[in-house]
């Protein structure tokens, strides 16, 4: 599919594959995307400035690069960092067309269903979008495409008129009369407010006046305070509404005059960096922020879960609100058709932003992508070859062919950099991945045949030998089982999989045991590590049983992070897996026994889910104890393991050094952490070319590791 990205500076049409429906999901055939001039331009200018520049302009991102260097090393961070560079960034938030197909959970739209379409990251200049069902409405049966290709500015618009509340025959300002600001006017004119619009184009105070302003001011030639006081009697505005972009923090206090004592002023745009503070305390001015589409912004559980607010506590959702102003539209007391001044093939998305950029910048622009609907939404193109200098193409003899599920931060920083070290055991054949850009940018990079974003592509694919799942927690042990069923080997990161149920499916694939069936191994780095490998080898032949200690200081994660709902399975499952997996590669035999307890917070902040002790029992006699917690402090090193045998003991500290007390270990020593996945990829790479015999972790082991954790968690 065609879909517009931007990169160094410029915008481009480009070939990516199409979105698959997820789950909550609308699969949407775009008919008509609409630029927004200010937010899309902004993202265009930024793109192509220096490195130097953005990082002195986004100093948060510097941190977080630097802080990434720090646990991940300069190597893997400049391997993300390149990535995300040369991916281009997806744009746009404004879309409406035909709904190809809908994903489980959404029962009210069907395939061939007129919507409109919101949302940064889901709404793209693209010919197809997939997106959450809270952020789609449906179309009013005479409305056309094109006006309601403008539903997400009409929805800012909207929350900005019902934050500012205006009342029949109260002053309202509009102050910036771009396309937010005459679709704002539009609103509280209708309203019964008196519109006043402020702006530094006339041909824009010509069309404010067209849509009902009755005073129309221009701060080049007019004293616009002196003109508001007098057309209303001395008292200045009750409203404004501040449309406006600019970094320049005086436009606001500009703003702040014209509004009257005990009036209130609404931010809907952007302003400087401060303000200030006499400009509004003497005149005790309620100073308002508009969080763009309205009440379920932002909000993870009601944008991409689903959950709905009630109708009877907020009546005017982001969905509901955008849905009025399609309903707006379609009766006609609201026209925007005046206000869309040009129409691009998605082909010619160059010249669209060219005339945004232009001296005389239309008001609005759309792009075009036709009508046209596949045949099936297993008709839409998926894959993308990809063509890099220099790439090999791989047979069935040589290394491993890997597909790569789930292109994320982990994937890209650490798997692929490993993988390319060890290119003598592995190729990457695909990239698969939700969004297609994602795809394409890491399958160019890492020079892998084609970028994909459909998961069964990747499993019909007979020259695919090894499918990496990096995806998210949930998605796990339904992905396993497609996997193995269509004969892959399998790597997943941890964990395995979230419920019981699906760990009694993967037992039921190997009831008969593993001779003859794929690979199954889970990310388990840990074991694989060169400290673990000198612990195993200190306490070799130990008389005694060993008695293990390991302190994971996991940080503290707020509680609407993914990892503790249900996408995640909560902490235990997704990351105390892996002491154990260590703890039991240490001992001689299978835990026999294992208990825990947690952590009673007296507050909201804390929670026990993610601060446990777990207590093991081995059958020879071994103890491990996991102190898994998230309110220690960010200076203490994340992880701790003490070993004690034999009157002897060793200590590892968080993976970058090691010390023996009473028994020999080599000098180990990094600057940042070796947890072991180079040497991970390496075991299961020799495991699957011959070169040895046992698979990397048994079975048993993985399933062991897995029903503790599910039964602690």
């Amino acid at each position: 599919m065609k879909q517009a990205l931007i990169k160094k500076g410029n915008v481009i049409p480009a070939d990516i594959s199409a979105p698959v429906v997820s789950t909550g999901g609308v699969l949407i055939k775009v008919v008509n995307s609409c630029i927004s001039a200010g937010t899309e331009l902004s993202g265009l200018q930024t793109s192509g400035k220096s490195l130097i520049r953005q990082a002195l302009e986004q100093p948060q991102k510097v941190v977080k690069a630097l802080n990434m260097m720090r646990t991940e090393g300069v190597e893997k961070t400049v391997a993300k960092i390149r990535g995300h560079l040369e991916a281009g960034s997806p744009t746009g938030y404004s879309a409406a067309g035909i709904v190809v197909a809908v994903g489980a959970g959404v029962k009210d739209l069907r395939p061939g269903d007129r919507v409109a379409a919101a949302g940064a990251g889901y709404a793209n200049h693209a010919e197809f979008i997939d997106v959450p069902r809270n952020l789609v409405m449906r179309m009013p049966e005479n409305l056309d495409f094109q006006a309601a290709a403008t539903v997400t500015l009409g929805g800012i618009a909207m929350q900005g008129v019902r934050r500012a509340a205006p009342a029949l025959g109260e002053y309202v300002v509009i102050y910036g009369a771009g396309i937010l600001g005459m679709l704002a006017l539009r609103m509280c004119h209708l309203s019964g407010a008196r519109v006043i619009a402020v702006d530094l184009d006339p041909k824009r105070l010509e069309l404010a006046a067209s849509l009902g302003a009755e005073l129309c001011l221009n701060p080049v030639k007019d004293d616009v305070v002196a003109e508001v006081s007098r057309h209303t009697g001395g008292h200045l505005a009750d409203i404004v509404l501040f449309c406006a972009a600019t970094s320049k923090s005086k436009v606001l206090s500009d703003a702040f005059a014209l509004t009257r004592k005990k009036g209130r002023l609404v931010m809907v745009g952007v302003w400087g960096d401060g303000f200030d503070r006499n400009d509004i305390y003497k005149k005790e001015i309620d100073f308002l922020i508009s969080t763009s589409y309205g009440p379920g912004r932002y909000d993870a559980a009601y944008e991409e879960g689903g959950c709905d607010y009630p109708y009877a506590y907020v009546r005017w959702t982001e969905n509901r609100n955008m849905a009025e102003y399609l309903r707006l539209i379609a009766t006609g007391d609201l026209d925007v058709i005046p206000l869309i001044q040009g129409v691009y093939d998605i082909d010619d998305v160059i010249s669209a932003y060219s005339v945004l950029s232009g001296p005389d910048k239309p008001m609005m622009v759309l792009l075009d992508y036709g009508q046209t609907l596949p045949d099936s939404s297993q008709n839409i193109g998926r894959m993308q070859p990809v063509t890099v200098p220099g790439m090999k193409r791989n047979s069935k003899s040589g290394p491993v062919r890997v597909a790569l599920v789930g292109a994320g931060g982990y994937a890209q920083g650490m798997h692929l950099p490993n993988m390319k070290k060890l290119e003598s055991l592995f190729t990457l054949r695909a990239v698969c991945s939700r969004t297609g850009t994602n795809a394409q940018a890491v399958a160019t990079q890492y020079m892998a045949e084609y970028a994909t974003t459909d998961y069964q592509q990747v499993l019909s694919d007979p020259a695919v030998d090894l499918v990496v799942l990096c995806t998210r927690h949930n998605l796990h042990g339904e992905q396993v089982m497609q996997a193995l069923q269509a004969g892959k080997h399998v790597l997943v990161e941890k964990p395995l999989c979230i419920t019981a149920e699906e760990l009694e499916q993967i037992k039921a694939f190997y009831a008969e045991g593993t001779e003859g069936k794929p690979l199954l191994t889970v990310g388990f780095n840990r074991r694989f590590s060169k400290y673990a490998d000198a612990i195993k080898k200190a306490a070799a032949g130990s008389s005694s049983p060993l008695f293990m200690r390991y302190r994971m200081n996991a940080g503290y994660l707020p509680m609407d992070h993914w990892t503790h709902g249900p996408e995640g399975g909560g902490r235990i499952v997704g990351e105390a897996c892996h002491v154990l997996d260590l703890l039991r590669s240490f001992t001689g035999g299978a835990a026999v026994a294992f208990s825990s307890v947690s952590l009673h917070p007296a507050g909201d902040f804390y929670s026990a889910t993610d601060n446990k002790v777990i207590t093991v029992e081995y059958s020879d006699g071994s103890v491990g104890s996991i102190e898994y917690l998230s309110l220690g402090s960010s200076k203490l090193p994340k992880e701790h393991l003490e070993v004690h045998f034999d009157g002897k003991t060793v200590e590892m500290s968080n993976y970058q050094n090691i010390t023996g007390f009473g028994v020999d270990v080599p000098s180990l020593s990094d600057s940042i952490p070796d947890k072991g996945q180079l040497e991970m990829l390496r075991e299961i790479g020799m495991f699957l070319t011959g070169q040895q015999a046992h698979w990397p972790i048994s079975f048993e082991e993985l399933v062991e590791t897995t029903a503790i954790t599910l039964e602690v968690a």
